[in-house]
Order: C-alpha cells, then structure tokens, then sequence
C-alpha cells in the first residue's frame, strides 16, 4: 500500500462576489437611514426624503453613465462638467436661439453623446489613457461652457414648463400623497434603459467583454475601437440627461459648475460593487451606491457636521469599497 502525502486545502474565508458586495452596500444603506433616523426626528419627514430623491436624481444618472465607462476598464473624470456643458448647450437653445423646449432637450443630449464620441475616439484610436483624455475634455469643456455662456448663468424664466422636467411630478398629480419628483422617474427611467442595453444587447455584451479582456475580444475579429467608442458616446448622452436634470432644478445653466460631481458619481460607482479594473458591475449595485452617497451627506448636514469631516467620512466609504473589490479578485 503507497502512501500518498495530502495536500491541505487552502482556507478560502468568506467569497466576496459581487451580489454579496451589493447585499453589503444596500444593508449599509438601511443601516444609514436607521441612524440617521434615531438622531434627528427630521432626517425621515417629507421634505427631507424628497430633497434626497432629488440630489440623488443627478448624482445617480451621472453614477450610471460613468458605470458603462468604468465597466470596459476605462474612466471618465469629463461627466460633471459634461453635466454642464449640456446645460448651457440647452440655455442656449432654448434662452438665446427661443427655440421650443424639444429642441432645447435634443440639442442636451446631442451634445453630450458628441462630446462622448470625441473622448471615445480619443481613447480608442489616438490610445490615449482614459485617465488623460477625460481629463483633458473636463478642461476644455469647462472652458468652453464659459466661453459660450459668458461667464455669466444662462436662466430658463421664459421656457414654460422646464422646471417641471425635474421639479413637477406626474405621479403627485394623480396621486397627492406621492409627490415623487420627475427627476427621480428620469432617473429610474435612465437606469432601466442602461440595465436593459448591459444584459439584453451585443452593446452590453461588448461592454463587459472589453473590460474582461479586450486583447481577446480583438483577436476573435472584433472591430473593438468601435465597440469602445460607442460606450463613451452613449455614457455622454446619459450626461446630457443629467444636464437638463440639474438645469431644471436650478432653473438656470450655471457655467461654473459640475467640477467635482465626477467625483461622487464615480464613488457611487465604487460603492455599489462595480470593479475598477473592468469587467464587472451592474446599475442596480450604482444606484445604491448613489442613495448612500446622498443620504451619507445630507445625514451628516443635518446633524451639523461640518463639511470637512462630511469629505473624510465619503473618501473613507471609498477606499473600504475598492479594498473590497480588491478582496474580491483575489478570490476568484
């Protein structure tokens, strides 16, 4: 009889998958809520729940925008101030040309998916690092919202109805109980759309494959450059949509702002379980990372704490978030 020397296995521990990453972020988000909840009695009233809903609304479109990108292994640091750009783009249109409200909305989401097609080709035929590129395009089109717009905001007071595209609420108007913003809709309507084209179309398909591993995906015959481009252009049409989201709840195109939304979009990102490295995510797991983004801030706001420390507690949510990532490659 041969006596075989057996290997011990190696303990595995806990399998962080990514359903597990976003059943840890979603009861991060309950426990938030709760906490917020039992220290101030005015974190859950009306006002509050739809003040959230509404900042949420543009951070979680612009989350879903940049989720697309950051699934094909890329990034894009241009969606906030993109968020601007189309912004101005729609109060030129609409308060400088008097052109009706459609057109004002097309001319939004037309500049935005252009803007996408540039950083797309940038990246993909130039093979400038998406880092690079899309921060170069958040310079020039930073730049360029001032230039257009004169330094000066750009308001919407002689465009009936555009403060209804995120203000008004179709569902408070049949049902008074539920004034849930439009925007929150537009919002939900965004993510069924970007959800539908990752899981049901060769666009998704591609999306995820490119992020996977593109060198693969390029030897088995795939124009991949298009494929890449095509991505960026659709995520910068989702920030169009952002843009008018922002414009109608300001009622004005600030040129100033977006620096800086990037920022929260892409934590948002993070958050909800979606890799830096490529290849994995889904807009479910964003759009909780974008309510835990918005509740995180306005809790602490309303507990008084000062904007500082509201930073350090956000980053800190970040790094946890991508250690997690990390944790999970390791294991799989």
């Amino acid at each position: 009889m041969t006596d075989t020397l057996a290997t011990p296995a190696k303990p595995q521990g806990i399998r962080i998958t990514g359903a597990f990453h976003r059943l840890l972020a979603f009861s991060g988000l309950i426990a938030l809520v709760v906490v917020f909840s039992l220290a101030s009695p005015n974190f859950m009233q009306t006002n509050n729940v739809l003040a959230i809903l509404q900042a949420t609304s543009v951070n979680g479109v612009l989350a879903i925008a940049a989720t697309l990108v950051i699934i094909t292994g890329g990034i894009d640091l241009s969606v906030g101030t993109l968020m601007t750009f189309c912004a101005v783009i729609c109060g030129v249109v609409l308060t400088y040309l008097g052109m009706p409200l459609p057109l004002g909305i097309l001319a939004a989401i037309a500049a935005g998916t252009a803007s996408g097609l540039i950083s797309g080709t940038i990246v993909a035929k130039l093979k400038v690092p998406p880092f690079i590129a899309t921060l170069g395009m958040m310079l020039i089109l930073k730049g360029l919202s001032l230039v257009i717009s004169g330094t000066r905001p750009i308001y919407f007071n002689d465009t009936p109805g555009f403060t209804q595209i995120a203000q008004g609420s179709i569902i408070g108007s049949v049902f008074p109980a539920l004034p849930i913003p439009n925007g929150v809709l537009i919002l939900f309507l965004v993510a069924i759309i970007a959800a539908f084209i990752l899981g049901r179309t060769v666009l998704g398909r591609y999306t995820f494959a490119l992020g996977s591993n593109e060198e693969a995906v390029r030897l088995s015959g795939v124009n991949t450059d298009r494929w890449k481009i095509a991505v960026y252009a659709l995520a910068g049409g989702i920030c169009g949509v952002a843009g008018l989201l922002i414009a109608s709840r300001l009622n004005s195109a600030q040129p100033a702002l977006g620096q800086g939304y990037e920022l929260d979009a892409i934590a948002a990102v993070v958050i909800g379980g979606t890799s830096l490295s490529g290849g994995r995510g889904t807009i479910l797991g964003t759009l909780i990372g974008a309510l835990i983004i918005s509740v995180l801030a306005n809790g602490l706001r309303i507990l008084s704490v000062a904007q500082e420390w509201q930073t350090v507690v956000t980053g800190t949510i970040i790094i946890l978030a991508v250690y997690a990532d990390i944790l999970r490659r390791r294991r799989l």
